[in-house]
């Protein structure tokens, strides 16, 4: 099954965690964040959206950072993405 989002909405998959620190302390469970950036897995066309014209500026296949409590969780082919509104992604990670 495939997700195409309309308007402009991206679907996302997050990036896993770091499972240790730079000085190599394995994290548990409760120590990790939730990962803040994930990769674009497909984009809508844009268009109007709210009587506002929307170009969109991410791609498919580029690293994001997005708001922390943001999207829609969705489970597609037991994989995990998220559906986010452009604007709720903050940064292109280059």
């Amino acid at each position: 099954m495939t997700i195409k989002p309309l308007a402009d909405r991206v679907v996302i998959k997050m990036i896993e965690a770091e499972e240790t620190t730079k000085s190599g302390i394995i994290l548990t469970g409760s120590a990790k964040e939730k990962p803040q950036v994930a990769e674009v897995i497909a984009v809508g066309p844009g268009g109007l959206v709210d009587g506002k014209e929307v170009v969109m500026n991410v791609k498919v296949g580029d690293k994001v950072i997005t708001s922390k409590y943001s999207g829609t969780e969705v489970k597609v082919d037991s994989e995990e993405c998220i559906i986010v509104r452009q604007s709720d992604i903050l940064a292109i990670v280059e």
